[in-house]
């Protein structure tokens, strides 16, 4: 599942260093030997992410992973390719975010596809959007996450 509607991004408000591609995806670079100034999300961002991922593996018995990366060119194909890789694939649940390419991808293993099935992905690809459109990853990534949980609901 992928999203096209994000607005879009001007060249003028990035850092030095960074362009907007001729596809409209984003690339940066980072100078050799420089540290980095900040982290891309805060403390109190990655620890409710984490805290939410704890809690909604528990409560489905559901293994859910966040991924946020280059998808590449294909962002189904770059999910698909990722989703092995994965501990446990087959009870686990992959929300893939790929921010420059605007691509949200959700992918579920075979031991859970009848509980995590396409309307369940649907609803947390839908919850995560506003936030994701405003600006707000990690928030958006927390809504997708616990809607489609509260989804799941528990197992039988």
């Amino acid at each position: 599942m992928a999203s096209s509607s994000w607005p879009a991004v001007v060249e003028s408000d990035l850092p030095h260093g960074w362009v907007v591609t001729s596809s409209g995806r984003v690339s940066g670079v980072h100078e050799a030997g420089d540290l980095f100034k900040e982290a891309p999300f805060t403390d109190t961002e990655r620890l409710l992410m984490d805290n939410t991922l704890t809690d909604a593996t528990r409560s489905t018995k559901v293994r859910f992973t966040v991924y946020i990366g280059d998808l590449g060119a294909n962002s189904g194909a770059g999910a698909e390719a990722l989703f092995p890789s994965l501990p446990e694939p087959e009870r686990t649940v992959l929300i893939a975010v790929s921010p420059n390419d605007q691509a949200v991808e959700v992918r579920s293993g075979r031991e859970v596809a009848d509980r995590v099935n396409d309307r369940v992905c649907q609803l947390g690809v839908t919850a995560a959007l506003s936030s994701i459109r405003k600006g707000e990853l990690i928030d958006g990534l927390v809504s997708a996450v616990r809607v489609m949980a509260a989804a799941i609901g528990r197992p039988a």
